[in-house]
């Protein structure tokens, strides 16, 4: 038998998708006519497995370049897979609804002859003597690598978090490397390349992540003895239920278990603290109304609008809660960009999907890009750049009149994230009052810091700045 690994470039609808590779072998020696095996792609780059949601192409449909052959669920979200070949689709190899389908297992099968579809009704992988796994671990590497762009210019790092410049010069590397370096907060200027002119690949990026792993992953004996029982302790098993209890089990989704990991590890790593301010937003709700009463239906801006300016306008000021923690590096990354990340309730789980240089946006355009990123978050089609990242992030339940206080959970690798309550009238003293006092229009928001980056008086200066630009919102001018 002999095998042709091809790795091809998936192309999408962004830079990020457009560096994830797809691994395909082709077959021609066996009892079946000349065939590819397709693989189940990477579509993030922490993605290992994925749920096929559903096939958008059946056994015997043409194919073409950019048509969408499957929706997978990755740990995030629901993505198209888009194919990248002239052909027919000969075999499906895993049903649609399976679930933790490891990256590069054959999914299906497909001919460039439309004449061979029906030669493959009973077709399973051992027919084709090979699969992708076996021959992507000696060439998928080095091939992958071939097909990626040429170096880019290093960007400034007010614009992009992700670029590869260095206090001592310039550090080339490849897309997919800087990608799994931002990823997992690496500094590309720590790795040695090994690519053409000492560039950094990926490969260089896999075996740094490595030698990390592989040495002490803790700096104190603190760390240790808090880190082991996480790792250490089994799961408990479910305790016994009686005969006439009712109830419904409800299975974890991909998703739900990243989101549980992540917030486990937030909580237990991070010594964070929170500062809750009562602040007055009734001269912010005038110019809400006052905005939308000139908008003649081209826009609607909402509080939470107002409440992401006016975050990048305090972040500004105190950079420090703009920032991220990266003990590996070994340093403290401080932003001067505003990529402010929003929660967003969906039915699979929370997701924040991020407004990027919001210092540099108005008000309406704010306004609009939360709402396409919202809607498209809860239907599981946002791009992995959209939710991955973010500097600094916000989380609102203001719009439940029950919630008048709460609290959220940092966003790892960011410092700081606000919690913005619901808008409450609050009885103030006024001397002009026939009575003595006037009701005020007021917003608890708490924010949680990480103690790493911002000290509890930044903390509380952060606030204070927060407060100043709402409570004098004609600051957002400034």
């Amino acid at each position: 038998m002999s095998g042709l690994l091809r790795v091809i470039p998936r192309a999408g609808r962004s830079t990020f998708l457009a560096a994830q590779l797809r691994l395909q072998l082709r077959c021609y020696a066996s009892s079946y006519p000349p065939h590819t095996l397709i693989g189940m792609p990477a579509l993030s780059p922490t993605m290992s497995q994925g749920n096929i949601a559903a096939w958008s192409k059946k056994v015997g449909d043409e194919l073409s370049p950019g048509c969408v052959l499957a929706e997978i669920e990755t740990d995030k979200a629901q993505m198209d897979f888009e194919f990248q070949d002239d052909g027919y689709l000969a075999k499906i190899l895993v049903p649609e609804g399976t679930k933790d389908v490891p990256v590069n297992k054959p999914i299906a099968v497909y001919v460039e002859d439309a004449a061979d579809v029906p030669a493959f009704e009973n077709f399973t992988v051992q027919d084709s003597k090979g699969t992708p796994e076996t021959a992507a671990k000696t060439e998928a590497a080095p091939a992958a690598e071939k097909t990626e762009a040429k170096p880019e210019p290093v960007k400034s790092a007010a614009v992009d978090s992700s670029s590869s410049a260095s206090t001592v010069g310039r550090v080339f590397a490849s897309p997919l490397a800087k990608t799994l370096a931002l990823e997992h907060g690496i500094a590309l200027k720590n790795i040695t390349g090994t690519g053409p002119h000492g560039r950094v690949i990926k490969k260089d990026v896999d075996e740094y992540l490595k030698n990390q792993a592989a040495a002490p992953a803790a700096t104190s004996p603190a760390a240790d003895v808090k880190a082991a029982p996480v790792a250490a302790v089994p799961a408990a098993p479910a305790p016994p239920v009686s005969a006439g209890a009712t109830y419904e089990d409800i299975e974890v989704t991909t998703m739900r278990g990243i989101i549980a990991d992540r917030l486990l590890q937030s909580t237990n790593t991070i010594p964070s603290y929170i500062v809750s301010s009562d602040i007055s937003v009734s001269k912010l709700l005038k110019l809400r109304q006052s905005l939308n009463a000139s908008a003649n239906n081209e826009y609607k801006i909402s509080i939470n609008d107002i409440l992401i300016k006016a975050i990048t306008v305090a972040a500004k000021r105190v950079p420090e809660a703009n920032s991220y923690w990266l003990p590996k590096e070994n340093v403290i990354r401080k932003f001067k960009n505003v990529d402010v990340s929003v929660a967003v309730a969906t039915p699979t789980g929370l997701i924040t999907p991020i407004v990027k240089n919001a210092e540099a946006k108005g008000l309406v355009e704010i306004s609009k890009e939360v709402k396409e990123l919202a809607k498209r978050a809860k239907i599981n089609k946002l791009l992995p750049e959209e939710f991955q990242g973010g500097t600094i992030c916000i989380s609102n339940l203001g719009m439940n009149p029950a919630v008048s206080m709460f609290t959220s959970i940092i966003n790892m690798p960011q410092s700081t994230i606000l919690a913005i309550a619901t808008v409450k009238k609050v009885a103030i003293p006024d001397a002009t009052a026939d009575n003595g006092f006037s009701f005020d229009d007021q917003v608890t928001i708490t924010g949680t810091f990480d103690h790493r980056t911002v000290d509890g008086a930044m903390g509380g200066e952060f606030m204070k700045q927060l407060k100043k630009v709402i409570e004098n919102p004609l600051e957002l001018l400034l």
